[in-house]
């Protein structure tokens, strides 16, 4: 008899919901499988009804807004390759192929000029132009798109970082877009998926930076991830001791190591009961792969619309700070393929509290993995990370609890919180080029030695304020008035109450293996010790 791998785990109203949901699940694949076999004239069809559904319902302010930014954003959403989107905006880029050692082949990009510097070499020959390089990577369920996909080249990062100099390099997970290969398996097969972050951080990251590195024949690079490309970050550098000396800055941006959890409190319930239950849901294959169906079928407003939905009952992301015309241009590019073992993976941190590998004893009823007395799943050892470490995270951000997070890495962790941002605002909100870039470039110019015209001064952990109390804007006639934070002190609230709901406390927090507040003479260089008194 099959075993049932939540049964005893869940009450009633849980059953309820589980049911509700593996029908909805059922549904959607048989609307699916319908859809796929209709031709094309006839999805052209219900895609023009959607559309025509969206205009009767829509405002008249809504169906003006739409047409004064069509343009921008339709010519991005529409684009539908990595350097098409590069083109946009005059910008060359390069394309590279590196196989792991366990035979998937990863996609890389490069964007190595400036625009009018496509003429020359970079990092490549004794005459070539030599360049610092940062390598960015993306998050769950997304590939190197999504950090280029910005209706405004102000707002893109590896645009900007280009501007500034770097060599810049995007990676991609196994199993996505540009990665949807392998020497050993098809991605028909099971065995293809059969990966979890535990395989991103063996060998995506370290073999896709020591490709890098030997193409630019450079000792080192700074790292940039969002998201879960943060946790592989965290992991791979755990577990590799030589990654440390390659690279010379991790940047953090939304880090996701340990979530609290999904937002939904049926859902996270069912989820921390039995993760395995997500096998049950979609198969063990790639994860919500009829995504792209339904994004072709829907009139684009309408597709937005859902994805708000979802994110604000799954999360309580408002998207408030990611203007209607961004989210327009971004989230057609916000999908691409992965595994569902990565997922379970994620609900077992979850669960566990802790940032684990993937759990593989999560089996039968008489498995050894159901005692903890006999058994606890290998957490990877991130106090081991040597390289420097910059966290820059949303103030409502509901996936980031910082003070679970700083408990688990090295002391010399430096902490930046941007107040009222969320986790997709990292990428597209309206001002991130003003509340985080300054951030990012000062951590590189730091840490990495690359050059930086950062003007603006820091702003950590939420807004300065001047004698008065009243909080200080970024305008040019307020600049004079903040002084400049030295980019070596963290401030950390002393008003924060404890870490178990999402704030941390300088109380509760020990860096390393030492409580430095028992002995100040051990703190860290990077802590304003004066903000704890």
């Amino acid at each position: 008899m099959p075993r049932v791998p939540f049964l005893g785990r869940l009450a009633w109203a849980e059953y309820l919901a589980l049911f509700a949901s593996l029908s909805l699940v059922f549904c959607e694949g048989f609307l699916r499988l319908i859809t796929l076999c209709l031709p094309d004239p006839l999805i052209r069809f219900f895609y023009q009804q959607s559309k025509a559904l969206f205009n009767a319902l829509a405002s008249t302010q809504t169906r003006s807004f739409r047409a004064k930014t069509k343009s921008v954003a339709e010519s991005i959403a529409q684009t539908v390759d990595f350097a098409d989107l590069c083109c946009i905006y005059g910008y060359e880029t390069e394309e590279h192929i590196v196989q792991t050692k366990d035979g998937y082949l990863l996609g890389l990009h490069r964007l190595p000029y400036r625009r009018g510097e496509e003429a020359e070499y970079v990092n490549a020959g004794k005459n070539g132009t030599r360049k610092k390089v940062v390598y960015l990577h993306h998050g769950l369920l997304m590939n190197s798109e999504v950090w280029v996909c910005l209706t405004d080249e102000q707002r893109c990062l590896p645009f900007q970082l280009v501007e500034r100099g770097y060599d810049v390099w995007l990676g991609n997970n196994r199993g996505n877009k540009y990665s949807k290969k392998s020497t050993r398996n098809s991605p028909a097969s099971t065995d293809f998926w059969n990966f979890s972050i535990d395989e991103f951080a063996f060998y995506d990251i370290p073999d896709s930076i020591e490709y890098i590195l030997e193409v630019t024949r450079q000792p080192s690079l700074s790292y940039i991830g969002f998201s879960q490309g943060t946790a592989q970050a965290f992991a791979a550098l755990s577990v590799h001791p030589t990654l440390n000396q390659k690279v010379d800055v991790f940047v953090a941006l939304a880090p996701a190591m340990s979530p609290a959890g999904l937002y939904n409190g049926i859902v996270d319930a069912l989820m921390k009961a039995s993760p395995q239950v997500v096998f049950l849901a979609f198969g063990r294959r790639s994860i919500l792969s009829s995504t792209a169906m339904w994004q072709a079928i829907l009139y684009p407003p309408i597709f937005v619309r859902i994805i708000d939905i979802s994110l604000r009952m799954l999360f309580n992301w408002t998207g408030e700070n990611i203007s209607q015309h961004q989210k327009l241009a971004a989230y057609p590019h916000l999908y691409s393929f992965t595994s569902t073992k990565s997922v379970v993976h994620w609900f077992q941190i979850i669960r566990n509290k802790a940032f684990q590998m993937h759990d593989d004893e999560v089996g039968g009823p008489l498995a050894v993995g159901n005692n903890s007395r006999y058994y606890k799943p290998v957490r990877y050892p991130t106090r081991n990370i040597r390289s420097p470490i910059v966290l820059i995270y949303g103030g409502s951000d509901s996936l980031v609890d910082i003070g679970v997070m700083l408990r688990e890495l090295p002391r010399r962790t430096t902490v930046r919180e941007i107040p009222k941002y969320e986790h997709l605002d990292f990428l597209w909100a309206s001002d991130v080029d003003e509340l985080v870039f300054k951030h990012v470039f000062d951590a590189l110019e730091r840490y990495a030695g690359g050059q930086s015209t950062v003007e603006v001064p820091l702003r950590i952990t939420g807004p300065e304020t001047d004698s008065d109390g009243d909080q200080l804007s970024l305008s040019p006639d307020k600049k004079e008035q903040m002084e400049r934070n030295a980019p070596s002190r963290r401030h950390l609230r002393t008003d924060s109450v404890n870490s178990t709901n999402g704030r941390f406390s300088p109380n509760n927090l020990t860096y390393g293996d030492q409580d430095w507040r028992v002995d100040p003479s051990k703190a860290p260089e990077d802590v304003d010790l004066d903000t704890l008194s």
